[in-house]
């Protein structure tokens, strides 16, 4: 037996998961489209392509997802026999404001949504909400050009003012803008389409465009927090916002000095998202590293103000893996993700090549509150795999209970030996849902399998994983049997 440590009473044990990726029915009952609605299917190794409108022929596999739409009561039930304690979603920015700029909303995405979280709550799970999770509405990104558009802001105010006065009575977890700090990838479009609505933009443009659309974000997270602080007092509940960062420690590749100082930029280049959100203010570093530059970014005294009075209440996170950096001989220490990226020859890796550090979830738990002092909250956390469903129906993924074992023993010794406050730990994703780095669905993530390929075919049935009864006794045992 791997033993592990009681966590706090009220720990939230759950799993996590995306509108976009498990909903499907993406053009009913009023829905507009996303970003993730002209997302083509991908495979290992090869990027999605987004198209400029929804292609007839097209093979989008979040148009399907795996019909939670519909299936979301009976999914409820499976989760509440795994033992659930809180079930993180996002709602579908479009199913509330199809085009993003409405002046009413559509009531038939506030209706689903009011049925969906009232049947979390009739199978004693907590809703954990996210506002933005790679769901903008399209339309946004072609009339306004996403977050570079400080106009975009107030669209985003609106639809997170309905939503929480909607939902506020029974939603006490919120969080702004999923994996803000994706962007550190700038040279990447799919990372700056799905965090900031960015398209049709020069190579030489695109840095400083991050920093500016990302600043617009920020102070949209702002005024989502003082908004959200709002209700709690005209409503009587309590109402918690929180950012929500990819957490990817970067190590110095080497014990060489350049090599050290070099991670350090490589943390603070990642992570300056969370210094805004949780101590109001940007870092002397970016300051200095944006004049040297010359980019002009649109901050004013008054954003200043509001980002200052309106920081997060909790940090929360995401956790897959971690990976090395070398001096690049930059005074500056300039960060080049896509460039600087090594891997740790250490660490072995999954078949997607993400590297699997166990470890790193408690050093991250130790750097984040060190630096930013706030509560968190584990959002997501784990292993992408083929999943062989035997003629029984079963699935044998010890594979997958391996990597959770070492990820859940070192959040627990964070939490038990290094008195780092933690509300909760919501594994990805519960149930397979459709990758949304790949489109794939077999890259497969959860305790319950689904029956449906790449293309959609399947019976959609669910299955039982050998890892489903693995993770229903670390909840039974509040984190103290680990198998």
């Amino acid at each position: 037996m791997v033993k592990g440590y009681q966590m706090p009473e009220g720990f939230l044990w759950g799993a996590a998961v995306a509108a976009h990726q498990l909903e499907g029915a993406w053009d009913v009952d009023g829905k507009g489209v996303s970003i993730a609605d002209v997302m083509l299917a991908g495979k290992n190794g090869v990027p999605r392509e987004v198209t400029d409108e929804v292609l007839p022929d097209g093979n989008y596999p979040n148009h399907r997802g795996i019909n939670f739409y519909e299936s979301y009561p009976q999914d409820f039930k499976l989760m509440k026999e795994l033992g659930l304690k809180a079930f993180r979603t996002s709602i579908a920015w479009t199913r509330i404001f199809p085009n993003g700029d409405e002046e009413t909303p559509n009531e038939a995405g506030l209706a689903y949504y009011d049925k969906m979280i009232d049947a979390m709550i009739e199978n004693d799970i907590v809703p954990v909400i996210t506002l933005s999770h790679f769901e903008m509405p399209l339309h946004l990104v072609k009339k306004y050009g996403g977050f570079r558009n400080r106009q975009v802001i107030d669209f985003f105010l609106k639809f997170a003012d309905t939503v929480m006065l909607r939902y506020g009575d029974r939603v006490k977890y919120w969080m702004t803008f999923n994996e803000i700090n994706n962007q550190t990838s700038w040279m990447d479009p799919h990372p700056m389409l799905q965090n900031s609505g960015l398209l049709d933009y020069q190579a030489d443009e695109a840095q400083e465009l991050m920093y500016q659309a990302s600043h617009y974000e920020l102070l949209a997270s702002a005024l989502v927090t003082k908004r959200a602080h709002e209700i709690a007092r005209e409503m009587g509940c309590e109402l918690l916002v929180g950012d929500m960062i990819a957490m990817n420690p970067v190590y110095p590749a080497s014990s060489k000095p350049e090599d050290i100082l070099m991670a350090e930029r490589a943390m603070q280049s990642r992570y300056f998202w969370g210094d805004v959100h949780a101590t109001g203010q940007y870092p002397n570093w970016l300051k200095k590293f944006w004049a040297h530059k010359g980019f002009k970014i649109d901050i004013t005294p008054a954003d200043e103000k509001i980002l200052a009075e309106n920081t997060v209440d909790y940090v929360a996170f995401s956790y897959y893996m971690s990976w090395t950096v070398s001096d690049t001989g930059d005074e500056w220490l300039e960060y080049d993700e896509e460039a600087n990226h090594g891997d740790n020859p250490f660490l072995q890796k999954s078949d997607w090549g993400w590297q699997i550090d166990p470890v790193g979830v408690r050093w991250a738990m130790n750097w984040m509150w060190d630096r930013w002092h706030k509560p968190m909250f584990i959002v997501e956390n784990g292993f992408g795999a083929y999943d062989e469903l035997t003629p029984d129906h079963e699935v044998h993924d010890d594979y997958r209970i391996a990597y959770f074992q070492g990820h859940i023993q070192a959040m627990e010794r964070a939490v038990a030996l290094d008195g780092i406050p933690l509300i909760g730990y919501l594994p990805w994703s519960g149930i397979d849902i459709v990758s949304a780095s790949t489109g794939e669905m077999l890259k497969r993530y959860g305790f319950i399998y689904v029956d449906m390929d790449d293309m959609g075919r399947g019976s959609g049935a669910r299955y039982r994983k050998d890892s489903f009864k693995w993770y229903q006794q670390v909840i039974a045992s509040n984190g103290e049997d680990l198998g």
